[in-house]
């Protein structure tokens, strides 16, 4: 499928389209606002747009119409970390086709993304109920992280290489290789991409200061 992927947060933004790419999907724009992401969308006109829910501007409800205005063929999948029963309600009245819990697992996102292609209306993500706080599976084993490896997340998080963290932290790349698989291991998932998925989408690090923010 071509997709255009719109988060306004850059890391996550990135690292998303790169695992959408692996999958073999071609990502055709990356915008960090749906203003931003009009445009692409007049021009590309993509299968599918992969946006996220809050956005200083607006959530993308609030931006549904002139976003499908801009590019009628495309077929929008909203990102959001709750997901709320009204929320549910306006966005498939707005003509969201599918809903993609920012606690899932990459490969399970892909699979929204899938059933959406196929002309299904995904609307079987967990709803929150008022009052309650979700929990994701990254903020519950964040705190068995040492702080070596939440020293790895962080730098994972702001675009470091291997080679780059080992140097920083002085020590060897075999090393620095074992802290990072240590870290994806009890994220629960396969690959630093994801990791940076995990540690932007549910606030266990800062992606503009690289700090941690976990506890």
């Amino acid at each position: 499928m071509r997709m255009v992927v719109c988060d306004d947060h850059a890391v996550f933004a990135e690292s998303l389209s790169l695992v959408l790419a692996d999958a073999g999907h071609t990502v055709v724009g990356v915008a960090y606002s749906p203003a931003d992401v009009m445009p692409l969308l007049r021009i590309r006109q993509p299968d599918l747009c992969l946006i996220d829910l809050q956005f200083p501007s607006g959530t993308a409800l609030d931006w549904m119409p002139r976003l499908r205005a801009a590019s009628p063929r495309t077929r929008f999948v909203v990102l959001t970390g709750f997901l709320e029963q009204p929320v549910l309600e306006a966005g498939v009245e707005a003509g969201v086709r599918g809903f993609a819990h920012k606690g899932q697992q990459a490969g399970d996102i892909l699979t929204v993304l899938r059933r959406v292609a196929d002309g299904e209306i995904v609307t079987d993500q967990p709803v929150r109920r008022s009052g309650t706080r979700p929990r994701s599976q990254a903020q519950q084993v964040a705190r068995f992280l040492t702080p070596r490896e939440r020293e790895v997340l962080t730098r994972l998080a702001r675009g470091e290489s291997t080679q780059a963290l080992a140097k920083a932290m002085g020590v060897t790349r075999s090393t620095a290789r074992s802290h990072v698989q240590s870290v994806l291991s009890k994220l629960g998932v396969h690959s630093q991409r994801e990791a940076v998925i995990e540690a932007a989408r549910h606030g266990l690090v800062s992606v503009e200061t690289g700090e941690w923010l976990a506890g």
